[in-house]
Formats: C-alpha cells, structure tokens, sequence
C-alpha cells in the first residue's frame, strides 16, 4: 500500500497482488485516514467482485457522517450494485472532481 499526502486529500494505492492482502493493509491503518479526504486507487491487474468491494461500504458511511470524502478509483467494478454514497469513478480526475463537489456540498449545508 502507498500513501501519498496531497494538499486536499490522501491518495492511497495498491501495490499488493490481491485485494485481501491490499484490504488487510488498509483496514490496520485506516483510523490513521479519520479526518482526511481519501481517495483509494485499486490496480486493475487485481482481480475483484462486485462483493469484495462491499467491504469498504462501512467505511464510506464512515467517513460521509464524518463529514470527510471517500472515493475508490476502479474502472472494473460495476458502480450500479452499490449505494448512491458509494463513490466509485474510473479515474484520478473523476476522483477529484467528487472531492471537490462532495466540498462545495458541505459549504452549502448538504
């Protein structure tokens, strides 16, 4: 797992060969990610169902009451078999313009 600072949010990515080992990684340091914008960028080269990914479904709700963004970049998984809170775009760009709206959202009151 890679961590990188940026000045809005926290980019996290994949380097583990599957997803459980990447999910294990995350889940041990995920309460160091509390207050921060994270934005979760999985290697298309792991192979993933639709169900694999419902495990990051408590952490989305998390982090939404808490007033931070959550975002998993994934061009594979199906968006439609997930809540509506569930944010899951195809690409680093897409990621950052739900962070930069979820943002504007939260300044209006939403």
């Amino acid at each position: 797992m890679i961590v990188d600072k940026k000045e809005k949010y926290t980019l996290i990515t994949s380097n583990e060969h599957s997803l459980k080992a990447f999910q294990n990684s995350f889940f041990e340091k995920v309460d160091a990610f509390k207050m921060a914008h994270v934005v979760l960028q999985i290697s298309e080269e792991i192979n993933i169902e639709n169900k694999e990914f419902s495990l990051f479904l408590k952490i989305a709700e998390q982090k939404q009451e808490q007033g931070t963004s959550f975002v998993i970049i994934n061009a594979v998984v199906h968006i439609d078999m997930f809540p509506e809170f569930m944010n899951i775009v195809p690409t680093l760009q897409e990621a950052e313009d739900i962070l930069e709206m979820e943002a504007i959202e939260r300044s209006l009151g939403f």
